[in-house]
């Protein structure tokens, strides 16, 4: 019995880490779509058109802590200063998707 219970632990425990991790991928080619037609008019290449210094990049994203998908979630969501909130005009999968692309992006130096 210790044995069978062991082997069916894995076997669930192993079904629902994959579906897991496939409920959560996100689709960057959506977020960058997403980000094109709602973003890059002040975020073109990762740059900030409105405030200069809080681009999009690697180091910024680092400096202010908004290298994780949590942080860029809720500044898109919520919106912060200068930056308005998309919570109420995109889905949280859309949202979701734009920060796994922002994420991508600074990853590969815009």
């Amino acid at each position: 019995m210790g044995k069978l219970s062991i082997i069916n632990t894995l076997i669930i425990g192993s079904s629902i880490l994959s579906y897991g991790s496939q409920t959560i991928a996100a689709d960057i080619a959506a977020g960058e779509q997403i980000f094109n037609a709602n973003c890059a008019a002040c975020h073109a290449g990762g740059n900030n058109a409105i405030i200069t210094e809080k681009t999009l990049k690697k180091d910024v994203l680092e400096a202010y802590s908004m290298n994780s998908i949590d942080a860029i979630t809720t500044q898109v969501t919520n919106g912060k200063g200068a930056m308005p909130a998309f919570g109420g005009r995109l889905e949280a999968e859309d949202i979701e998707n734009v920060a796994n692309y922002v994420l991508s992006q600074a990853e590969q130096g815009w």
